[in-house]
Parts: structure tokens; sequence; C-alpha cells
């Protein structure tokens, strides 16, 4: 690969360039912060750069995300501290959700057979009522299904069935969810 000749291609963050430093210098460092533990203040922050979230959404500390007015979150969503929400392209995050401690849902990547390196971006889906626990990863592309639960430090970059368990690296369904 020849890194000297990357380029975004045709990719673009999705707002003005004011909008942008805006959000990097004043809207994500209070988000983020430790001395602002309160929800709802940084739904309010993130809902003014364009995020669509519901009701009764919990924010910790530590929260990273990239591009707020590429961020749909449900009702009564959790999101635990440190986890980063890297979203090049949307991320949509259902109602009755848990992104527990450190979680990262990654939107890019780069093509490793592409010699200048190319960018490539897709969407995450997280439906309803599913939990992504501590420390776990998420690729771009990836729908998570319905109910279903990423373990401690689970990784995938392919798609995730409704109501069933996954464990690992890369994530492998272990068992059927009862609720």
């Amino acid at each position: 690969m020849r890194l000297d000749q990357y380029t975004v291609g045709n990719y673009t963050p999705g707002a003005p360039y004011w909008k942008q430093l805006l959000w990097y210098f004043i809207g994500s460092p209070l988000v983020e912060s430790y001395w602002l533990p309160f929800s709802a203040f940084k739904l309010w922050i993130l809902r003014n750069f364009g995020a669509k979230i519901g009701q009764g959404v919990r924010i910790k500390p530590g929260v990273r995300v990239k591009f707020p007015w590429r961020l749909n979150i449900g009702d009564f969503v959790w999101i635990g501290e440190d986890t980063w929400i890297d979203n090049l392209a949307s991320v949509t995050i259902e109602s009755h959700v848990c992104l527990s401690q450190g979680v990262y849902l990654c939107t890019g990547n780069h093509d490793w057979n592409h010699p200048d390196f190319k960018l490539i971006s897709a969407p995450i889906h997280i439906q309803e009522s599913s939990w992504i626990a501590a420390k776990s990863v998420i690729g771009p592309g990836v729908t998570v299904g319905r109910g279903a639960i990423m373990t401690l430090g689970s990784v995938t970059g392919s798609s995730l069935e409704p109501m069933t368990i996954y464990a690992g690296n890369p994530a492998q369904p272990i068992k059927q969810r009862k609720v």
C-alpha cells in the first residue's frame, strides 16, 4: 500500500467544517468529560449537534462520539464509561439497549488490497433489547439482532442473530437467549 497516495475518495463527514470544529473543540470534550457526570446535559449537547435521541437515555463519563449528526438512539438506552462510537457512517441503537464499559463501535475500515488503502465505511445497527458487554467490538456493516448478547470482550465483523448469546473473537453463538 502507498499511504502517501491516500485520499478519502468521495467520503464526507456529513457536516459543514464550522460544525465539525465546534464539535471537536466544544461539544465532544463536554460529552466525554468526567467533570460533568449528568446525562441530561450531555444529551442536550448531542441533540444540538444533530443526534436523534429518545427518552430515558443514560450516558456515563468518558463516552466518545465521532459525529453526533450520524447517531440515532432509541428510548432507555444505557451507554457505559469509555464507550467509543466511531461513527464515520450512521449508528442506530434501538430502545432498551445496553452498551457496557469500553465498547467500541467502528463503522470504518480500510481496503488492505487497494494500493491507496481506500477508506470503507458502513453503518452499525443494534436492535432492541440487546446487550453489548464490556470491552466488546462491533465492526462496520454489522446488525445486532433483537435481544442478542455479546459477552465480555467479544469481537464481531459479522451480523448477529436475534435472541442469541455470542462470545469470543470472532464472536460465535454459544446458546439461545431465554427471556
